[in-house]
């Protein structure tokens, strides 16, 4: 039997909003990479981050995350700024990297259901089942991490998008990087029936992408330093 959809106690008021940076500036050691950008994530949009290597994508989606403090500039929620709104706004927004975050000593399906407690879910076990399942993953699920090639762990860690569907704002680093055909068409769909829903996604690609109504935002276009 599906399990019911789960969503934090906080993400009824906090999903389906915008996420936004107004001014930001980011620096790298002595180099600025950035410096006054203003950008709008609403709710049902897909947007595709684009700019060259070492323009600043990662440093920007952790930024967003709040993993990263700006040089200059306030992130908002719903025109809340995100530093009055509290820990709750923590829950509306879901980071995955270039590491998977996947412990090699623990079972596939061991190491994405503490992920998922992580992410304050219930019935942890049963939802990283059913999210393996949506990655093609069910057969692997008992399998140690250790033992997963590339493209395995990559879909392994990319399941935290299936665990539950509440309208989270998703900021994901190269998430079809190592995807096959097969792995491609299963995240694109979990992106679309996401922004259906009511969230947001914010990406890096070095791939072309194909997706409905996907915006496409350059950080070069922004001002920023090369």
């Amino acid at each position: 039997m599906p399990l019911a959809p789960h969503r934090s106690s906080a993400l009824p008021a906090l999903g389906g909003g915008t996420l936004a940076a107004h001014a930001l500036a980011c620096r790298r050691g002595r180099r600025l990479l950035f410096r006054g950008l203003d950008l709008q994530l609403p709710a049902g949009s897909i947007t595709w981050l684009q700019g060259a290597n070492g323009s600043g994508k990662t440093s920007l989606l952790r930024i967003l995350a709040g993993l990263s403090a700006p040089a200059e500039g306030t992130l908002s929620w719903n025109g809340q700024p995100l530093a009055a709104a509290g820990d709750a706004t923590r829950a509306a927004r879901l980071y995955v990297g270039h590491g998977n975050a996947l412990k090699d000593d623990l079972s596939l399906l061991e190491a994405l259901a503490f992920l998922a407690r992580l992410q304050g879910l219930d019935e942890a076990g049963p939802r990283a089942r059913q999210a393996l399942d949506r990655l093609g993953l069910g057969a692997r699920a008992d399998a140690p991490v250790r033992t997963l090639s590339q493209g395995q762990r990559r879909r392994g860690a990319l399941a935290r998008l299936a665990l539950d569907d509440a309208p989270r704002t998703w900021l994901l680093d190269e998430p079809y990087d190592a995807l096959d055909q097969d792995s491609t068409a299963r995240l694109s769909a979990l992106l679309t029936g996401h922004a259906g829903r009511g969230g947001a996604v914010l990406l890096t690609s070095h791939q072309a992408l194909d997706l409905p109504g996907l915006a496409r935002v350059d950080l070069a276009a922004w001002g920023v330093a090369a």
